[in-house]
């Protein structure tokens, strides 16, 4: 099991690695197995809490590894706690103190989906009152593991009686909803609170009695649609993924919402389609006249904008195209992405202090905590 511990001296979460988690198929990469071999040190003690550590160099000659392979197994036991480095002095053990909540982290798609990384380390770094751990299981490797492994961590964590769940929805199954219900529902009846994550556990616009994080996804959708209007886009259409969450189809309404107040919504102007299949994205984006495409997000816009190049058709000059999320690679695209910006860390940050008001106030209403977000223009709406 992997863990986010809460370091001595300060009330941030941290991340730990349990050894005892292997990859599942194939040799660990090399800076991995120096990262188990020195917290496999420490917790046995061979290395003392405050004492320092080999250098980079006597490591890199101990592992037969490089300096920057050194480097990256190091800075991995810095993220978890495990040790401090000090800049002109080198690398020292950490202390670890005591817990005080112990909360489970329940996001299937964490490997999968880019924003959660972020998201989970906000909430190991915020600072409370009392210390805090954060635990998840492994992470499915496929997509279609995704079902079984909520169920293994949900649970999990009710045999450990956790303080509470943080819990991202699954989405894109197509029994996700049966099952994210069910699993809210075995914590209910373990007396373990849950904080969601991004998303609510029922269809839009159903409303469970759980606290829910997240934007406003349907008033970005209505600022991201508009600027693509405001760029002088006219036949505009939105194009999500099958079996989407409910926070993907607030942002369809945004998107609608705004098409009607500019005097331009059309019927079937919302599309669903699998990004992955060109020839399904081909069916919704070959009609000449469309001008704009509004993606529920950035994973669905670089495919739309890879089909767009096939066809011969420019972006932004012939078609603006406009993402969702800010993942790390949508700067990176041929053509810059447009794209809503989500605070993860602050989602993190916030969500961890849902909790611990819901545990310290377990009556009172379930509640919306809606984090602003920023629109990020880039060349896919605009000329370079």
């Amino acid at each position: 099991m992997r863990r986010l511990k809460q370091a001595a001296g300060s009330n941030q979460g941290r991340l730990l690695y349990d050894p005892s988690v292997r990859a599942e198929q194939g040799e660990a990469p090399k800076y991995r197995q120096i990262y188990d071999a020195m917290k496999a040190g420490i917790d046995s003690g061979a290395y003392q809490r405050g004492q320092r550590l080999p250098s980079e160099v006597e490591l890199g000659r101990k592992f037969g590894a490089s300096r920057l392979t050194v480097n990256r197994a190091l800075r991995e036991l810095q993220l978890g706690g495990h040790i401090d480095r000090r800049a002109g002095s080198g690398s020292f053990v950490s202390s670890v103190a005591d817990t005080g909540y112990t909360f489970g982290l329940l996001i299937p798609e964490l490997g999968l989906t880019e924003i959660f990384e972020p998201i989970c380390r906000g909430m190991a770094e915020v600072t409370l009152d009392q210390p805090h751990v954060l635990l998840w299981g492994k992470s499915p490797t496929h997509s279609r593991d995704v079902e079984r492994h909520a169920y293994e961590s949900c649970g999990q964590w009710i045999a450990k009686k956790v303080s509470g769940v943080f819990f991202a929805p699954l989405e894109y199954t197509s029994g996700k909803d049966a099952v994210n219900e069910r699993i809210a529902e075995l914590f209910i009846e373990a007396g373990i609170p849950v904080v969601l994550i991004d998303r609510d556990v029922v269809p839009f616009p159903g409303r469970s009695a759980h606290d829910v994080v997240s934007i406003d996804n349907r008033r970005a959708a209505y600022v991201l649609t508009r600027h693509v209007l405001d760029a002088g886009c006219r036949q505009v259409v939105f194009v999500g993924r099958h079996d989407a969450a409910p926070s993907c189809i607030a942002r369809s309404l945004g998107f609608r919402d705004a098409m009607q107040d500019a005097g331009l919504w059309t019927a079937g102007s919302i599309h669903h389609v699998d990004p992955t299949d060109p020839a399904d994205i081909n069916r919704v984006i070959s009609a000449a006249e469309i001008d704009g495409i509004v993606c529920s997000n950035d994973f669905t816009a670089a495919h739309v904008m890879r089909a767009l190049e096939a066809m011969g058709r420019r972006v932004p000059s012939d078609v603006c195209v406009a993402g969702f999320d800010d993942v790390k690679y949508a700067s990176l695209l041929n053509v810059p992405l447009t794209t809503i910006h989500q605070p993860c860390a602050q989602l993190g940050e916030a969500a961890v202090r849902v909790m611990v008001d819901r545990l310290k106030n377990p009556l009172m209403p379930a509640r919306d905590v809606l984090l602003n977000f920023q629109l990020v223009v880039r060349s896919s709406t605009r000329a370079s």
